[in-house]
């Protein structure tokens, strides 16, 4: 039996989540002067559905992105020997020339930055970028590597005792927060 989440939290409103999204793709246009050369790429697993929100975003402001993609960063992990004999592995999926193009990474949740390194190490292996710029919902400080969003939905000061998810969901994607089941780490 799975316990329930403690003191569960809104941090983000369905209605507060689309908006968030919206103004993320304003400002990548603002950022970028259009889609010519800009490709958003989703980091697995949490990035890919925020990404697909961000494209359709996008293609409503009239700028599709010149290119979409997916990497996983598992291989990539600073921390890969300690989380298990069988990790899960997905597929990276870029399927087009990084080179000189501004590649838009998207992660749901920027925390220690970890994630993102590992995810820059995952694209440079697929080329030289232009430019790499780091769009994510959630911003929660606690940074172990000198890594700043350049898109950032709402930032947050949560304790390290705190989950955050972002739960997309048909019915409108919100952001919650609680308790770790597992207590501080």
């Amino acid at each position: 039996m799975v316990d329930k989440p403690r003191d569960v939290q809104e941090l983000l409103s369905p209605a507060d989540t689309a908006h968030a999204v919206t103004r993320i793709a304003s400002e990548i246009v603002e950022e970028n002067g259009g889609g010519a050369e800009v490709a958003i790429v989703g980091i697995h697993t949490g990035g890919v559905p925020l990404a697909d929100r961000l494209v359709a975003a996008l293609g409503q402001l009239g700028e599709p992105p010149a290119a979409t993609g997916t990497v996983d960063i598992t291989l990539y992990r600073d921390d890969l020997s300690q989380i298990g004999p069988a990790p899960v592995v997905r597929s990276t999926d870029v399927a087009f020339d990084v080179a000189g193009m501004t590649v838009v990474l998207v992660d749901d949740v920027v925390f220690t930055g970890r994630t993102v390194r590992a995810a820059i190490d995952n694209l440079i292996d697929l080329g030289r970028p232009r430019r790499i710029e780091l769009a994510v919902l959630i911003d929660r400080g606690g940074r172990e590597l000198p890594i700043q969003p350049d898109f950032v939905g709402k930032r947050v000061d949560l304790g390290s005792d705190r989950i955050i998810e972002v739960v997309f969901d048909e019915s409108g994607d919100r952001v919650i927060s609680y308790l770790n089941p597992a207590g501080p780490p």
